[in-house]
């Protein structure tokens, strides 16, 4: 048989037009949301007009438990913009939460792809033709990547710098420079049903679904306006949950440094037995305390270290709903 000629060969059908849901998380933002609201209005009628979705196409904004005039806003644009719609939290139940939230939602309302992205609108809206080109051409998920971190202070760049390089070397699947700006195909929504885990890291999760990929790259603004919902300490949480939800590695360190003391520990032993024999006094009191300091808190942290991942399966085995769905529009 002869070979084809690969410019003869049939080429896949570019995907139609999709109804698409911009899926924004919302905790607090009655400062910044006019504008947002107005911006990603605008964007999805340009949209709409250029034939990129369809004309039923809408914004969900996902309240997150706000105890500002948030919902209040989200209520008002609803009424006279139908495009505008929304899901109220009872409480507050974590921004993971909410972007799942939106992206079930939105499936059971028939959307063919999502967009999440934040409220801020730190990152680039503009991008988002490109993005639905990815999916055009048969991409399942379109990964949001900062171009660079210029934006962000010395001290928050060099700890994500860090944070990558450690999940890297944890062999975590995840995209760095990427945070939640990503486009999910209706494909992707669906195999969503059969993760029921508790404690949420979408960062690492899409990375291991085996679907088409592609990236597309921005760059990030600089908040304009409120408070970012991420100061240092839940920064630092969150990193905490990324790694211990996507790799086991915490507890094998825990497990190595137990062993090397062990061996540490055996070695002085010998040492000293040694020295006893050869008629030697092994004078006092401070190679013990700091042998027994030493052994006492490696003991901690990988009891510290267990404790964090049986918390994990405690919440896991209790099966409460991940947030309760007070309002909807």
């Amino acid at each position: 048989m002869n070979a084809q000629n690969p410019a003869t060969l049939p080429q896949s059908a570019p995907r139609p037009a999709p109804l698409l849901a911009l899926i924004v998380p919302c905790y607090n933002e009655e400062e910044t949301l006019p504008r947002t609201m107005d911006a990603l209005s605008a964007l999805l009628a340009d949209c709409k007009a250029r034939g990129l979705v369809q004309p039923e196409s809408y914004v969900l904004y996902v309240d997150d438990g706000s105890r500002d005039a948030t919902w209040a806003l989200i209520e008002r644009r609803h009424a006279v913009e139908p495009a505008c719609r929304g899901v109220k939290f009872a409480g507050n139940a974590g921004h993971q939460n909410a972007v799942w939230a939106g992206m079930a939602t939105a499936r059971d309302w028939g959307a063919d792809c999502i967009i999440s992205l934040d409220a801020d609108l730190q990152d680039d809206i503009s991008v988002i033709p490109e993005m639905l080109a990815r999916y055009a051409e048969g991409c399942d998920i379109v990964y949001g990547v900062r171009a660079s971190r210029s934006t962000d202070t010395p001290f928050k760049r060099e700890t994500a710098h860090v944070f990558y390089a450690l999940m890297r070397k944890l062999n975590v699947s995840i995209i760095p420079d990427h945070a939640d700006y990503r486009l999910v195909a209706r494909p992707v929504l669906t195999a969503l049903e059969g993760y029921g885990e508790q404690s949420l890291f979408l960062r690492g999760l899409f990375p291991t679904m085996g679907f088409k990929a592609a990236t597309v790259r921005y760059a990030r603004k600089a908040r304009e306006a409120g408070e970012s919902k991420y100061p240092l300490r839940k920064m630092l949480s969150f990193a905490w949950r990324g790694i211990t939800s996507c790799s086991a590695a915490p507890l094998r360190v825990a497990g190595l440094m137990s062993l090397a003391c062990m061996l540490a520990a055996l070695l002085l032993c010998a040492v000293t037995l040694w020295k006893y024999a050869m008629g030697e006094t092994v004078q006092g009191w401070t190679s013990l305390i700091i042998v027994t300091l030493l052994l006492g808190s490696v003991q901690l942290f990988c009891l510290a270290v267990m404790g964090e991942y049986i918390a994990k399966i405690f919440t896991e085995v209790r099966h409460r709903p991940r947030y309760i769905v007070e309002k909807t529009l």
